[in-house]
């Protein structure tokens, strides 16, 4: 499955936005959080890639804004999210990191 995947260069480092192909576009609530997956935020299709070159950027992210089950799976399985911190949108996972 491809995934989007965009890299931002700020003041405070590299910020990475990732999700997972089918999501962009979409939004997702749980009542207390909602996301709308912007592709202007998250990448376009041009943006498309794989979950290899995600585990690449999330080496280098200062931060990262991560939607969708392939995307939160591949930062959990590269240990950059931890299982317990990762938020339920309704059945779509959504997870942020921060490297301090």
């Amino acid at each position: 499955m491809s995934v989007h995947l965009t890299e931002r260069r700020t003041d405070r480092g590299l910020l990475v936005a990732a999700a997972d192909s089918e999501t962009v576009g979409e939004t997702y609530d749980n009542g207390t959080v909602s996301v709308t997956v912007e592709p202007s935020f998250y990448g376009d299709a041009d943006s498309e890639t794989d979950t290899e070159a995600l585990t690449e950027s999330l080496g280098r992210a200062s931060v990262a804004n991560l939607v969708g089950d392939v995307v939160v799976t591949t930062a959990i399985d590269a240990g950059y999210v931890a299982e317990a911190n990762v938020v339920d949108l309704g059945g779509v996972p959504h997870a942020q990191y921060l490297r301090m």
